[in-house]
């Protein structure tokens, strides 16, 4: 070939470079809660039981499993995408590495379990493949999405539990999730003003308060096992009750209305914030590490 036609060769072959544009990978969604789902397959109400389900069984093992709907990896193989979001979500714990993941590429009727390192040697290669064949494809294969993904949620839970974990820590579960913490606060904040008036007339004011934000702490810590948390919520009783007890004496006559006043705002304030059940949306990851195990499988 001549120089001529070489240069038209390889100019042609730049326009199509820019002329054809080339599919970029998915972006890895956010993680906005144990369940994200980019489809709107599942209903808002199946979204809030199977994110009460997996919450509950992080507080009670210490594991943390996520489920993820997109509708295609492509131009990514499923295994591919997988352990792209594994690696941005970090879900399990730090150096436990107890997370594990659902996919489900909905468009392209495929669907893997992304495995922590910590849970290989009871999740394993063998036992995801058999989670996705038994207990997933044949309902997603009738169109149930939300009862494949159920079953085969359960079934992963069943599993993890016949794995030796370390035990959760309670202050981490706590500090994120504040819909747990509501309830705390809210009985620190009564107690204090309540019960911790009748310590203040034996006591005096000062005394008085101090005696209750220690018995707040020491039964936060029984309950919570933080000492972090108890120490915080003691003092927070500590100085509402103080306050609340310095208010009443400065406004003779009016302490009872002014100590109600309190009570019912605080209370009230928790109660509001602790009603949205199925929120989510302080859930992350705790740092855990992936190395691709798993399995795929398509229906």
């Amino acid at each position: 070939m001549t120089a001529s036609v070489w240069c038209a060769i390889i100019i042609a072959a730049l326009l199509l470079t820019f002329v054809i544009p080339t599919r970029a990978d998915v972006a890895v969604p956010q993680l906005t809660g144990r369940v994200v789902d980019q489809t709107g397959t599942l209903s808002s109400s199946d979204i809030a039981t199977l994110t009460q389900k997996l919450r509950d069984f992080e507080n009670r093992k210490g594991s943390q499993i996520a489920v993820l709907i997109v509708p295609t990896t492509q131009p990514e193989t499923i295994e591919q995408f997988s352990i792209r979001v594994a690696e941005a979500w970090k879900v399990g714990r730090k150096k436990v590495d107890d997370g594990a993941i659902l996919v489900v590429a909905k468009s392209d009727r495929h669907l893997r379990i992304e495995v922590g390192y910590g849970l290989e040697g009871v999740l394993t290669d063998v036992t995801s493949r058999r989670i996705i064949d038994e207990d997933i494809t044949p309902k997603f294969r009738s169109g149930d999405f939300a009862a494949g993904i159920s079953a085969g949620v359960d079934r992963m839970m069943r599993v993890i539990d016949g794995e030796p974990l370390p035990s959760p820590s309670r202050s981490v579960n706590f500090a994120h999730n504040l819909d747990d913490l509501a309830p705390v606060f809210a009985v620190a904040l009564f107690a204090s003003i309540g019960v911790g008036g009748f310590f203040r007339a034996i006591l005096g004011r000062l005394l008085g308060s101090l005696v209750t934000g220690g018995i707040i702490a020491a039964i936060t810590w029984l309950i919570l096992g933080s000492a972090a948390l108890a120490a915080a919520v003691g003092i927070l009783g500590f100085i509402v009750g103080f306050i609340a007890d310095l208010f009443s004496a400065i406004t003779p006559g009016t302490g009872g209305s002014r100590g109600g006043s309190w009570s019912s705002g605080s209370s009230g304030g928790w109660s509001s914030g602790s009603s949205s059940s199925d929120s989510d949306s302080s859930f992350s990851g705790g740092g855990g590490s992936f190395g691709g195990g798993g399995a795929s499988g398509s229906w």
